[in-house]
């Protein structure tokens, strides 16, 4: 009986020192989705991309080493590089330069974000360490199109990170069992053949979260065309 009492104390210790943690991370996260530094564009898109939820999912940290793909503008490596603040850094790649990002950070230099311009079938930076986190937002269904061994791309990505390191993906949902059909058209993909392209490079799938999610999208059309939110899944991997 003692033994079930101290198993008992334990979990409950445990449980709140968890809370405390978890307290902390959110009131960080808090603060760097309130930096001043963030654009009054990034706080108007803010609506949609749920930056807090989006913390959370991804579970990065101070000091983390992150890559961002498919960096476009730099919202999401903003975000990612204020959160892994103090010792953090992100690498924000894109297949073909940004005006959109070197313009962000011409305004707002800032050491912790690299920029790099890589294919995306071999896209991690030269000569860094293991990654921590990988990241790839509303992008994924683009990669699936181009005229690159995505598979290829994937085992990269699968390579970079440290053992026990996070991949994360949200893309625009499209109907269940349709596979790439809509990636061009309507700029979505099914979620099953996204699972099965990082599952079968080596990575488990960790978490889902519903935070993107909207039930009343009949994911029909093109997202932007949209007058309510599109449905969106948000899959976390893992690297054994």
């Amino acid at each position: 009986m003692k033994t079930l009492y101290a198993v008992v104390f334990c979990i409950l210790n445990a449980c709140h020192l968890s809370t405390s943690a978890l307290a902390q991370t959110q009131d960080a996260y808090a603060k760097a989705v309130a930096h001043p530094m963030r654009s009054t564009a990034d706080l108007k898109a803010d609506d949609s991309r749920k930056p807090i939820e989006f913390l959370t999912f991804t579970r990065v940290k101070p000091g983390d080493q992150v890559l961002d793909l498919a960096s476009g503008g730099g919202y999401t490596a903003q975000l990612l590089a204020l959160a892994t603040q103090p010792g953090g850094k992100v690498w924000a790649q894109n297949d073909k330069p940004s005006a959109a990002l070197a313009s962000r950070l011409n305004q707002s230099p800032q050491s912790y974000i690299e920029t790099i311009v890589k294919p995306f079938d071999d896209p991690a930076p030269e000569n860094a360490p293991a990654l921590d986190l990988i990241t790839i937002v509303l992008s994924y269904h683009d990669v699936a199109f181009m005229p690159i061994d995505r598979m290829k791309m994937n085992q990269k990505i699968f390579k970079a990170l440290k053992s026990g390191g996070h991949f994360v993906v949200i893309d625009h949902s499209a109907k269940n069992a349709t596979g790439l059909q809509d990636i061009k058209t309507i700029h979505r993909i099914d979620e099953q053949t996204v699972i099965n392209d990082f599952t079968s490079v080596g990575f488990q799938l960790e978490a889902e979260s519903g935070d993107w999610r909207n039930p009343l999208d009949p994911r029909e059309e093109l997202f932007s065309k949209m007058k309510q939110r599109d449905d969106r899944f948000a899959l976390r991997f893992i690297k054994p």
